[in-house]
């Protein structure tokens, strides 16, 4: 992986990627140059990026930041980048619903905190690990879904081979480009998706972009 920017790192495998992706699909091979030199970006840790996963479930992208930040201010120099899973064990629950957070999202949040804290989640041995495995520890944290776990493997572990089949914006985009905009099934999405392998979440991205230039987790 690769540095791009202050805190940003992008995926060695990118520009193989592209070139392979290209070669086998014709949807690619004019999306590809067409989007130009943007790529996969990922920033921050991996608690907290699970954390703003919750704090932005069922609100809007603004609201979401909004909540966020209010969230982030109540730890140590009020930036995201001081929020830790003891520290938010340890908040008092006046001071979270203040910020923002429903009782639920407060339970998620603290669940969430508690995996991290008592290791029950193993992040050091993910870079070992396969997609599957991760995706099992991920989804035993109350408020976090099997579509969650699969956006942070490809948005903050860049996983190179992620095809997330009940994301809306991937089956629009396959229906849009390969489908003349008939709606598709998942089988059908996964045939679609099969022939990008082993590079399915570079194409899920760039079917995101054509859709919506501004792709970020």
């Amino acid at each position: 992986m690769s540095p791009r920017g202050p805190g940003f790192v992008t995926p060695d495998y990118w520009d193989e990627a592209c070139k392979h992706l290209a070669k086998r699909d014709r949807v690619m091979r004019k999306l590809i140059p067409k989007l130009g030199e943007a790529r996969l970006e990922s920033r921050g840790d991996a608690f907290t990026t699970l954390a703003r996963s919750i704090v932005g479930q069922q609100i809007s992208v603004p609201a979401a930041q909004a909540v966020w930040e209010r969230f982030a201010a109540l730890f140590e120099g009020g930036s995201a980048v001081h929020v830790r899973p003891a520290g938010v064990l340890a908040a008092d629950s006046a001071a979270l619903r203040g910020a923002g957070l429903s009782a639920r999202k407060i339970e998620y949040l603290r669940d969430l905190a508690g995996h991290f804290d008592g290791g029950t989640v193993h992040v050091r041995n993910w870079t070992s690990m396969d997609d599957e495995s991760i995706i099992d520890e991920l989804v035993a944290i109350r408020g976090i879904g099997r579509w969650t776990a699969e956006m942070f493997l490809i948005f903050h572990l860049m996983r190179p081979n992620v095809l997330p089949l009940d994301d809306l914006g991937l089956l629009k985009g396959i229906s849009q480009h390969y489908f003349s905009g008939e709606p598709v099934s998942r089988n059908e999405a996964r045939e679609v998706g099969d022939a990008w392998a082993p590079y399915r979440s570079v194409a899920t991205w760039y079917l995101w972009r054509s859709l919506d230039p501004r792709v970020a987790y």
